[in-house]
């Protein structure tokens, strides 16, 4: 399978650069996976297409302010620094640019030294391996020197930091935000629960994947970055008993997904477990534990958009696409929503 087969026509101008005031005011396109029929509607109708009986499972991993702009020691040099993953005590994987004047020994400095980070290891496409250096708790410091990494598609600044943050986010530790869950509000998941749909947190922490481009023709070559996930005890019974008694599990964002789908490829059931997961999910996938999916509009020729292929259909999502261009729907990470609902 070709990744041209995913690629699709999007003006400049749908790709949204600021989120909407209210979270839930979002447009909601709803794309019924058996029949292919789409209706059109606004976030917060979403609990119309919840029954009773259902588990919606959301990823709780925080943003790190996780982008930070410092100088190499040596020569003054201007060096950016995305922390993307935590490999272990102060040891992290990062995105670097430019990443030619990034050598192993390389010392940035940031905050007129609150934090250095010496080079340990050099690898492909700009990742480097970095010791971490700073007296006091790293995540204060992030806070105070460190910005939300929004993607490279985003060109306004973010007025307010917690926009690029779910209201449910708790575990720290993400380089992106899982952007399916922002367009919920307290009040709207008070409203689900109310309704007697059951609500579930998993935990993912969104990595590189995110930023890497599909450099392949054919998808079955592409080679996807781990990311570690969580599932609690408490998670992993509610979900089987969800599955048992007939319920849908209707999982919010596509890292949701890619944990559901691990675990129950891995032991056939839903259990507790962690670890770190490079599932890659396209069209020819049969799916184990995800009935329904709320998700965003993403990036022509990307894994996400073969992984809502694989649920829907590639033909009924790229028809999907194309009326949502028409409709005019805002695109990406602070873009307008889709459900992908089935019996």
């Amino acid at each position: 399978m070709k990744v041209e087969d995913f690629d699709y026509e999007l003006p400049e101008e749908l790709i949204a650069q600021t989120p909407l005031e209210k979270r839930d005011a979002s447009r909601l396109l709803v794309l019924d996976k058996e029949t292919g029929r789409i209706e059109h509607q606004h976030f917060r109708d979403i609990l119309d297409y919840l029954k009773e009986g259902d588990t919606l499972v959301l990823n709780d991993t925080k943003v790190l302010p996780a982008r930070l702009i410092g100088e190499k020691e040596e020569t003054k040099a201007v060096i950016e620094i995305l922390l993307l993953k935590n490999m272990e005590e102060d040891n992290w994987e990062c995105l670097v640019k430019p990443a030619r004047r990034v050598k192993v020994g390389t010392v940035v400095s940031f905050g007129e030294g609150l934090l250095k980070a010496k080079c340990t290891k050099e690898l492909d496409d700009g990742i480097r391996y970095f010791e971490l250096d700073y007296k006091g708790i790293l995540y204060e410091i992030l806070d105070k020197l460190g910005t939300m990494p929004l993607p490279p598609y985003i060109h306004e600044k973010l007025k307010d930091q917690s926009r690029y943050q779910t209201v449910y986010a708790k575990e720290v530790g993400s380089a992106a935000a899982p952007t399916a869950g922002l367009h919920f509000t307290t009040e709207l998941l008070e409203r689900i629960k109310q309704k007697n749909i059951s609500i579930c947190y998993v935990t993912l922490h969104v990595g590189l994947g995110t930023f890497r481009p599909v450099k392949v023709e054919k998808i079955e070559d592409h080679e996807m970055h781990s990311e570690y996930y969580h599932m609690s005890e408490e998670v992993a019974k509610k979900l089987n008993e969800t599955k048992k008694n007939g319920g849908r599990i209707i999982s919010v964002g596509t890292t949701s997904t890619r944990v559901l789908e691990t675990i129950q490829s891995k032991y056939n059931e839903f259990r507790k477990c962690s670890g770190f997961t490079d599932i890659f999910i396209y069209p020819g996938y049969q799916f184990k534990g995800v009935d329904c999916l709320i998700t965003n509009f993403h990036l022509p020729k990307s894994t996400l958009i073969m992984l809502v292929s694989a649920l829907a259909g590639r033909e009924a999502i790229l028809k999907a696409y194309q009326v949502a261009v028409e409709k005019k729907y805002r695109f990406f990470s602070f873009g307008d929503a889709m459900f992908i609902k089935g019996e």
